[in-house]
């Protein structure tokens, strides 16, 4: 009885209140703890094994006493919710959202300010965020950094790129949590602005591996006026802090309460395929606040974009493809200009006889000549076109051919600039038919010395999409800061690019072929994505044989992508005439839809390999995409997804025999059966390689 005694004397000493909540299938159990100093922890596991380590939580104000001990427990309260909705556009017709919550009201005795913390625990992991409630002794603040911490329990396989303010565009590294080094890394690999970086901070998402088979995932959901969360990792303890993005005199967020932070998230399961099916960020943000969303629409898309990456063309009226010319140079054309009326009708033709929904053309408007690299204010104004492209003519033959012209957007970084004539510029795209925009943000920001991921720039990406929505203009965002499910939220934003995209691959080292087989595991887990896959003459050198880049994929693989790949807007991002030549592999492209009512993650491993198969948004029809890194593979897949007692013609578009992403990339052969819900069929990927079906129903 004494030593009873004892233990209970023990535990209160250490903790005054301790509260557990547990996952709706019981498998996730978390642990919230007050210390005896009154200090915020939690712990997590997974099937009775431990994931997190006591993890301390806390907001840092700037002048002001941190709001990160001396509390004392004023209420906690538990709830169980579930939910099924429906996306406007997405990866399942209906999705669950299904938790259990802990909410912790808590009072600050030193100061009497109030604070909550909320945490759901989902069956595929743990989100919690900070409140500040409304109250005398808090109301506007300065939040000067975050003490969250994530202690991991060892020293696990991890995917991450480094924590550059400025750029996500880099190419993931494996190593262990302990080998984590962004000076080694070779900084020659064509991203063009590059924030500060430190040793060991790296980007969120970050994926990781236990050697014990866990899978696990911290990210973050529903960035809104506040900055994007980095992480600082411990090299030796393995514990990782949120690490808030600054702004220019770095602050990281102004707030007035009622505020909150954006959701902190560890995904986590010993099947690698439920962090790929995870609708957990999306369920974190708040449903659509547009009422009629009739004119959000899928859309696949040609477009002047690549002919400009391989050299063939220029964005520039002159030619140059010289980004710093003297703004008193005397522009003459010399043919090499892309955005042309007579090229633009090419591809509205194009567009018209496949199928395709829309056509972009980037180089459209005047300023390409002096857009880079010299922190210049007013280099476009998103309205007046060069004199060789006339939008009053391609919009009249657009609409004679059935085909919707997409609105580029380049503001050159120069985020003052683009909304001091954003509702100019979205007034002229109702005028001339444009419902959807690409825009672009090359460079670095003005107002200057904020970064693409601070407060500031969060809000202005956020802004654009809500004032888009009021034209009823959808958004596809690049250079952005990486969504963190919003789309749900305003499903006119369409996608995003926000990684490191296809186009690198045209003139600089490029992606490595285990590329696509992470970006779903990390940032595909925020939102669909703009990669522009499609690229079928693969070597550069099919351009100028003194070009040594290259696509670091077969041919089937880029096929494959349209479906590994979920974005409700996807590009077939090279040249008409290339697909010309290769009539019945462009079949896939015009066949493969964009938009689903159910998804299946069949096989997935980060860095290795993904396999998924999607039904087609109200028809019988599935699409199937597996993908490999720089290994071959062979697999079987059961295709007991699709509809028992029905029969299916089964176009299978596959590697070659001798096809390899570097040796010979183009060899690809395409054959047709009959299956049904009882095939197996076995898949053979080459190195770098991939597989593309289509099955419909006979």
């Amino acid at each position: 009885m004494k030593k009873s005694v004892c233990f209970l004397s023990l535990f209160f000493t250490l903790f005054m209140f301790a509260q557990q909540l547990k996952s709706p299938d019981n498998n996730l159990e978390l642990n919230v703890t007050l210390t005896a100093n009154g200090k915020v922890q939690y712990n997590v596991k997974y099937k009775s094994k431990a994931v997190i380590h006591n993890s301390n939580l806390g907001l840092i104000l700037k002048n002001l006493e941190p709001l990160n001990e001396n509390f004392e427990l004023m209420n906690h309260k538990t709830m169980t919710f579930s939910e099924k909705w429906s996306p406007v556009l997405g990866e399942e017709k209906e999705v669950l959202n299904q938790y259990n919550q802990l909410k912790v009201e808590l009072l600050q005795k030193t100061t009497g300010r109030k604070i909550n913390l909320v945490f759901r625990l989902f069956n595929e992991g743990l989100a919690f965020r900070y409140e500040i409630p409304t109250q005398e002794k808090l109301n506007y603040f300065i939040i000067s950094d975050e003490e969250t911490q994530f202690a991991l329990t060892g020293d696990h396989k991890a995917f991450w790129i480094p924590g550059d303010y400025d750029s996500q565009e880099y190419s993931y590294n494996e190593t262990k949590l302990s080998q984590i080094d962004v000076y080694k890394l070779d900084m020659n690999n064509g991203i063009g602005m590059k924030g500060p970086m430190t040793k060991s901070r790296i980007q969120s998402p970050v994926m990781m591996k236990s050697t014990d088979d866990l899978y696990l995932n911290i990210f973050e959901a529903a960035v809104v006026n506040y900055p994007i969360m980095h992480l600082d990792v411990d090299l030796k303890s393995f514990v990782m802090q949120s690490h808030l993005v600054p702004n220019a005199i770095g602050d990281k967020a102004y707030l007035q309460a009622p505020a909150n932070s954006p959701w902190r998230t560890i995904m986590m399961s010993d099947d690698a395929r439920t962090i790929l099916s995870s609708k957990m960020v999306l369920n974190l943000n708040e449903p659509s606040k547009i009422e009629d969303t009739s004119w959000i629409k899928p859309m696949k898309y040609v477009g002047i974009w690549w002919e400009m990456h391989v050299g063939k063309a220029t964005w520039d009226y002159a030619g140059s493809q010289n980004a710093q010319m003297a703004q008193d140079a005397e522009l003459k054309p010399t043919g090499k200009h892309g955005a042309t009326t007579e090229n633009t009708k090419k591809y509205i033709d194009f567009a018209a006889k496949h199928g395709f929904d829309g056509v972009l053309v980037e180089g459209w408007n005047v300023g390409w000549e002096d857009w880079f690299g010299n922190w210049k204010e007013n280099v476009f104004d998103f309205v007046t076109p060069y004199p060789d492209f006339d939008v009053e003519e391609v919009q009249k033959y657009a609409e004679s051919k059935g085909v919707k012209m997409i609105m580029h957007h380049e503001t050159s970084g120069s985020v003052s600039n683009y909304e001091r004539r954003l509702d100019r510029a979205f007034s002229f795209m109702k005028k001339h038919n444009y419902d959807a925009v690409k825009s672009g943000y090359v460079g670095k920001i003005i107002p200057r010395g904020e970064w693409h991921d601070g407060q500031a720039m969060v809000n202005h990406f956020n802004y654009v999409v809500e004032r888009a929505a009021e034209y009823k203009i959808m958004v596809n965002s690049h250079e952005s800061s990486r969504p963190t499910g919003y789309h749900r939220t305003y499903p006119n934003y369409i996608a995003a690019e926000a990684a490191r995209g296809n186009e690198f691959n045209a003139w600089s080292v490029g992606n490595p072929p285990a590329h696509e087989t992470i970006l779903p595991f990390t940032r595909f887990l925020g939102g669909p994505m703009d990669y522009t896959p499609g690229i079928f003459e693969i070597k550069m050198s099919h351009y100028d044989a003194t070009k040594k880049e290259q696509v670091h994929t077969t041919l089937a693989k880029q096929l494959a992508l349209y479906v590994t790949i979920y974005s409700p807007l996807q590009m077939a991002a090279d040249l008409p005439e290339n697909y010309e030549r290769y009539p019945d592999a462009f079949q896939f492209i015009k066949e493969v839809e964009v938009d689903w009512d159910k998804t299946e993650i069949l096989e997935a491993e980060p860095g290795d390999y993904v396999t998924i198969a999607r039904k087609t948004k109200g028809k019988e029809s599935w699409f199937l995409g597996a993908i490999t890194d720089e290994n071959p593979r062979s697999t079987e897949v059961a295709l007991n997804f699709l509809t028992p007692g029905k029969k299916y013609k089964a176009t299978i578009y596959q590697d070659g025999k001798d096809a390899h992403w570097e040796k010979n990339p183009k060899a690809y052969s395409v054959k047709t059966i009959v299956v049904t819900a009882k095939t197996k069929l076995k898949l053979n990927l080459a190195a770098g390689g991939g597989t593309a079906i289509s099955f419909f129903p006979l």
